[in-house]
């Protein structure tokens, strides 16, 4: 696993051993910010972080800030790890631990805002988790602002937002929506 473009380019990342955390490859992550495009000054959320693969490259790419939710312990050191590794302070990267939708509501409660999310949820919870994040999101999020999921194509995980585009790369669904 390694960051593609921008100022962390060709950097490598580490991930947790087992199969609890599925990084996304690099393969995806690449198209996916092909269809971002420009994400200067982005404040992003992303959610089941894993080792912290797309917030990271979201960074790398110009992203002012962004905040990591994961719960998963070995998950956690990993990203822990490559956040110091990569020398991003916490002015530019928050690592939080605990529960994706408690940690929602915590963010709800300090009026926090967020330009783009990523959420790429353990495959088998994804599509029990739409309802919930749909109303948890909703006003943590800017005008405009998009939220990228990432689920298995088979079970996908389905937000009550605007779809702005879909992609399946083998069993990975991509879906890209925007707040309204």
């Amino acid at each position: 696993m390694r960051v593609i473009a921008g100022t962390l380019g060709g950097r490598r990342l580490k991930a947790p051993r087992g199969t609890t955390t599925r990084p996304t490859s690099d393969r995806v992550k690449e198209a996916l910010f092909a269809l971002l495009g420009d994400i200067a000054g982005a404040r992003v959320l992303d959610l089941f972080a894993g080792a912290g693969g797309l917030g990271i490259e979201a960074l790398s790419r110009g992203a002012a800030r962004a905040v990591f939710i994961e719960r998963d312990q070995r998950a956690l050191r990993a990203l822990r790890e490559n956040v110091r590794a990569l020398g991003l302070g916490a002015a530019r990267a928050e690592v939080r631990a605990g529960d994706v939708l408690a940690l929602l509501r915590t963010a709800r409660g300090r009026a926090e805002t967020y330009d783009l999310v990523f959420i790429d949820p353990p495959y088998s919870r994804a599509s029990d988790l739409g309802r919930e994040l749909s109303l948890l999101l909703a006003p943590l999020l800017e005008p405009e602002a998009r939220i990228v999921v990432e689920s298995d194509r088979r079970a996908p995980l389905q937000l009550q937002a605007q779809l702005e585009r879909e992609r399946t790369y083998g069993d990975t669904s991509i879906m890209i929506h925007r707040q309204p």
